[in-house]
């Protein structure tokens, strides 16, 4: 993961590749809690424009965001950084 990013570009794991060029992209991150201070685990749902349907469940990807292109889609698939291992 040496490669230079791109200016607001996210890492994420897809979680599903059900539909045509879609996906949904899970972006995990700790943040601590506001009164105990445990750190607590999140994460984000976004909708991903995958236009050649190269990324697979469990694969890791960069993400950036772009104008919108459907209701729920405002992020195309930048680059595939870590395959799934089968």
């Amino acid at each position: 993961m040496s490669d230079t990013q791109v200016k607001g570009a996210k890492i994420g794991v897809v979680e599903t590749d059900g539909r045509d060029k879609s996906r949904k992209v899970a972006i995990r991150y700790k943040v601590p809690h506001p009164k105990y201070g445990k750190f607590v685990s999140k994460r984000t749902v976004l909708h991903v424009h995958d236009e050649n349907n190269e990324s697979h469940k469990g694969d890791v990807v960069e993400i950036v965001q772009c104008s919108p292109i459907s209701k729920t889609k405002s992020w195309t698939l930048s680059k595939i950084i870590e395959k799934r291992s089968i």
